[in-house]
């Protein structure tokens, strides 16, 4: 059976990581961009296998879990560099989405 793992785990590991086999972080602006790069293709997966669009011969190489993983992975990164606690965050972010939004969706015709 898989171990499950904290977000505070995975910020702890991904820091691990950069600091035994990445030599340092790559800067902000650069895994910004990265970051970027990597929604792009989890984008692309997601309007394959989901929307409109159809799969190219190339594409085939992409992995849906593997690309969110990607996104995960820089997201790590920058919460790291930048000195957030993801698992704080999160957690503020939920209770603000719960706050602002208890009702909302439920009050939606459109849903």
């Amino acid at each position: 059976m898989e171990s499950r793992l904290s977000i505070e785990e995975a910020q702890q590991q991904v820091d691990e990581w950069i600091k035994t086999y990445g030599k340092r972080y790559f800067n902000e602006l650069t895994n910004m961009a990265i970051l970027t790069e990597e929604v792009g293709e989890l984008a692309r997966i997601i309007a394959r296998t989901y929307g409109e669009q159809s799969f190219k011969e190339s594409d085939k190489a992409y992995n849906l879990a593997d690309e969110m993983a990607d996104v995960l992975w820089v997201l790590l990164c920058l919460a790291n560099q930048t000195g957030v606690d993801m698992t704080s965050a999160f957690k503020k972010n939920l209770e603000k989405k719960t706050t602002r939004d208890r009702d909302r969706h439920f009050n939606n015709n459109k849903l």
